[in-house]
């Protein structure tokens, strides 16, 4: 009942209400934040110099790259250019954050769209510094896990890319950019090339003009990044509340004992973890629930699709594209972990030791 008029006593509702309502706040910032915060400054510390380089780089490819350089560096035929392009990341080795800024440029600059992505996907796993990481992470069967990683990542980038070659330009890439494409044609198809030298006198000038695309492409790119990384943090941060929850962790588990389950649950983890290529083999080989098909797939599908990844490709690629891509890789990938499941088990049991050297350890 409620309280007698006058007698100066608040309902009892509104004394619960108050201090819960005081008690969230004081977890909200004295817990969630402080974890958000740590999770989101250490994906930008991460990532970041990663953004930067790549947009110099991309800064110098507009300045200093003449049109149409690509094709002279590329074979004439579209299907051995793109199965090179797979190969590149071994030459130019670069993770996920610096690779999209390139490929935009260069994109722009006349390297078919079809190779560009290839490149894209491929770049950061088939590249020596992945493999390495990869080999030092897996224990068990280091250069199996090593080996397939780059071996899976590069024929789905290229299966990417050989497909991409049936599509046209205006279905994958947003239109300002296709229409750049378009004008860049044009030109060299009039045989008349803006990107001459211009003597000792400019070098000067076109460095100035680089680092400021470099400038235009960071704060273009960079936002998205930002955008991304803040997503990731707010998923991956546990919620403010006060009660016993499961963790992320328990409920993915759960799928290790499913064929198709696994490799799903898996593909869904690294995309709302975005971790780099780098370092993501530490965190997979933790996920021993899960058999090293599954995992593979984790290895796979992150560095070529995750949650900041969606937003630095939609600097360069349509959002249907993007869907149908992320869609793409999901099930090939998943189709592949699937097959190559057996094969790890039978390793797996071949590198064992013996039963009595096990028990004498």
């Amino acid at each position: 009942m409620p309280a007698p008029a006058g007698t100066g006593r608040e309902p009892e509702n509104s004394r619960k209400l108050l201090p819960t309502t005081f008690h969230l706040r004081a977890v909200f910032f004295e817990t969630w934040l402080p974890d958000f915060s740590f999770l989101f400054l250490s994906i930008l510390v991460e990532g970041a110099p990663f953004i930067l380089l790549g947009t110099i780089i991309s800064g110098f490819i507009d300045v200093y790259l003449p049109s149409g350089a690509m094709d002279r560096i590329l074979p004439r035929n579209r299907s051995l250019a793109v199965i090179m392009s797979g190969m590149l990341g071994i030459i130019f080795p670069v993770c996920e954050c610096a690779v999209v800024p390139v490929i935009r440029r260069l994109v722009k600059k006349g390297l078919p769209p079809a190779c560009a992505i290839t490149y894209m996907l491929a770049a950061p796993i088939v590249n020596p510094v992945t493999f390495l990481s990869t080999y030092s992470a897996f224990k068990k069967i280091p250069l199996e896990m090593a080996g397939s990683r780059l071996l899976f990542g590069y024929v789905i980038a290229v299966m990417v890319g050989l497909i991409l070659l049936r599509l046209n330009v205006r279905r994958i890439l947003k239109p300002g950019i296709a229409r750049e494409i378009e004008e860049v044609a044009a030109r060299r198809a009039g045989d008349h090339d803006h990107d001459h030298d211009h003597g000792d006198e400019d070098k000067g000038n076109r460095l100035i003009m680089a680092l400021r695309a470099a400038m235009r492409d960071f704060v273009d790119v960079g936002i998205y990044f930002v955008i991304g990384i803040t997503i990731v943090a707010i998923v991956n941060t546990p919620p403010p509340v006060d009660q016993e929850t499961i963790p992320l962790r328990d409920y993915i588990d759960r799928t290790a004992e499913s064929t198709w389950g696994a490799p799903a649950a898996l593909m869904g983890l690294a995309f709302l973890l975005s971790l780099c290529s780098t370092s993501d083999a530490f965190i997979a080989a933790t996920l021993d629930a899960f058999g090293q098909g599954a995992r593979l797939a984790f290895l796979v599908f992150g560095p070529m699709m995750d949650v900041k990844l969606l937003f630095l490709y939609s600097t360069i690629l349509s959002r249907r594209f993007i869907l149908a891509l992320a869609v793409g890789l999901f099930i090939a990938i998943g189709v592949l972990s699937v097959a190559m499941e057996p094969l790890f088990e039978k390793l797996e049991k071949k590198n064992d030791p013996p039963f009595s050297q096990r028990m004498e350890e």
